[in-house]
């Protein structure tokens, strides 16, 4: 190592003079760029000098986010989507259970004659203004009764309920909104099938009244009429339970977000006219649970189709034996179906011809014979004739 360096000492420190001097000469020396400010030369050397390792680096990274996100973030993937497959399945199957239901629900109203309401006929209405007081929530319509509008008809929207006509006027109507203090309406949980009256508060908010304590009610579920009190019918949406919390007298207390918006009406639906009728069993054809489970197994392939040919064949060759049974002669002197039911074939023993819908099976291997004709011949019997060349007695 000494003798390396002391041999060319002088050249290294020529070299490191020199490098010491462009050193300098970088640091010193500015280049113009794209900016205001000038930039060190040193500087640029360094940043083309680390750049190239840099994209490695960023390109390794890379490469190892896309095999993480790819990969190991895919098997949980996997997982969930095997999981939703299974909750999709038995949704399918609760669905068809539902339906049963529903359709035995159907088959048993019909039976028992149950009534039900249907909306028939409706006039839209067009809100025209307001009580203005906090005391009564009370809108105006722009239909009264000239429209056909009365006292006591519902008022909807696309919504949900809104109130009940109050007051009715020739081109005018006065409208009580659900969350007046003076209101009532029958309404029904949706899940629970709990029953109650609904009614409004004096600072506006919709209340559930008339349930026992010892229930169950929980926040979310859907509100609908009940059709109990002969204004509303039945299974129209009344809005969702926000709170439930414990009231006096044994009740809870119970608020009701209403479905409409009852502070931006514009537009309305009165319900002019009720359809009343008995529920009738109707036929869904729906799948049934096992059909469904029948569809995922394995089935048997269908039998490959036989070449016209042999299809030909084989009924030809099944055709002749059934020809030939029903077309066999019966053992006898008989010389033809004619002489059967006349008195020499009657001489000489033989019996007629057998009939065509009986099997050959069923008659005698050899005629017997008798002395008197069949009573029933199967053919009618045909008249004898004299021939043309017998000689006829003086």
């Amino acid at each position: 190592m000494e003798s390396v360096l002391g041999r060319y000492r002088n050249l290294i420190i020529l070299v490191g003079v020199l490098f010491l001097q462009v050193l300098g000469l970088a640091v010193q020396v500015k280049r113009g760029g794209n900016d205001t400010e000038n930039t060190r030369l040193i500087r640029i050397w360094a940043v083309g000098a680390i750049t190239p390792f840099e994209r490695v680096l960023v390109w390794i990274e890379n490469g190892t986010g896309n095999i993480w996100h790819n990969y190991f973030y895919l098997r949980g993937v996997r997982v969930e989507n095997r999981q939703l497959k299974e909750q999709i399945e038995q949704m399918r199957l609760e669905q068809v259970r539902l339906n049963e239901d529903a359709a035995q629900a159907h088959r048993l109203q019909a039976l028992l004659a149950f009534k039900e309401q249907f909306i028939s006929k409706t006039v839209a209405a067009q809100v025209i203004g307001s009580s203005g007081t906090d005391l009564s929530r009370i809108v105006y319509i722009d239909k009264g009764s000239d429209a056909g509008v009365s006292r006591d008809m519902a008022v909807i929207t696309a919504d949900g309920i809104v109130g009940k006509v109050m007051l009715v006027y020739h081109s005018v109507s006065q409208v009580l909104l659900m969350n007046d203090q003076s209101s009532g309406v029958g309404v029904i949980l949706e899940k629970s099938r709990l029953q109650g009256v609904l009614k409004g508060t004096p600072n506006g908010e919709v209340t559930l009244e008339r349930v026992m304590s010892d229930e169950q009610v929980t926040p979310g579920e859907t509100v609908l009429t009940s059709g109990g009190d002969q204004i509303f019918p039945k299974g129209l949406p009344v809005g969702t339970v926000t709170k439930v919390g414990t009231g006096k007298d044994l009740f809870l207390s119970i608020k009701v977000k209403p479905a409409a918006n009852l502070s931006k009406l514009e537009e309305v639906l009165v319900l002019v006219e009720k359809q009343q009728r008995e529920a009738t069993a109707e036929d869904l054809g729906h799948t049934r649970a096992a059909d469904i489970l029948a569809q995922r197994l394995p089935s048997v392939p269908d039998k490959p189709a036989q070449p016209a040919g042999s299809t030909a064949g084989a009924a030809a060759g099944s055709a002749q034996p059934a020809s030939g049974t029903n077309g066999a002669k019966p053992t006898g002197t008989a010389t033809g179906p004619k002489t059967a039911g006349t008195p020499g074939a009657a001489a000489t023993g033989s019996k007629p011809p057998a009939s065509p819908d009986k099997p050959a099976e069923a008659q005698p291997a050899q005629a017997k014979p008798s002395a008197k004709p069949s009573t029933q011949p199967s053919t009618p019997p045909a008249t004898p004739k004299p021939a043309a060349d017998q000689d006829i007695p003086d």
